[in-house]
């Protein structure tokens, strides 16, 4: 009999098929790791940038007048939003990797049982539903992290 049609005891989902979708909700979970650390990256770059040039502001503030340093406060606030989006973003992926390591862990333990070594273990699933209750970004008043 091929492996893919071998169920569990009780009937279930075949072998083959909870492994395949164990793999899959493992390698979304590694693809979800590396997007948090291109965000991460991405967010060091932008706020070495923004401390930079808010520092260079400073020191210009007197020569360009302050309509100018006024509408670069207003860009540096852009550049804060979106490091608020990257820290939104963070969460998410956090939150969705461990409800996707947890879906993984259980299926095995329920599919595969315990192995060898002992009893398996399965990574609690987030509670809350969603980490990030906002789903858009206004510039507004700004306080650095």
């Amino acid at each position: 009999m091929d492996d893919e049609y071998v169920t569990t005891d009780d009937g279930g989902l075949p072998l083959l098929a909870a492994a395949e979708l164990q793999d899959h909700l493992m390698v979304a979970g590694n693809d979800l790791d590396r997007l948090q650390t291109l965000l991460a990256d991405a967010c060091t770059a932008l706020m070495e940038a923004f401390y930079g040039a808010s520092g260079q502001l400073q020191t210009l503030h007197e020569q360009i007048g302050a309509e100018a340093a006024a509408q670069m406060q207003r860009h540096l606030g852009g550049a804060i939003t979106a490091l608020q989006f990257q820290d939104m973003a963070s969460q998410l992926i956090a939150h969705t990797s461990r409800r996707l390591r947890s879906c993984a862990d259980r299926l095995a333990c329920e599919v595969m049982g315990d192995d060898e070594d002992g009893a398996a273990v399965i990574e609690t699933a987030p509670l809350r539903p969603n980490p990030v209750t906002q789903d858009e970004m206004d510039a507004g008043s700004i306080e650095l992290f």
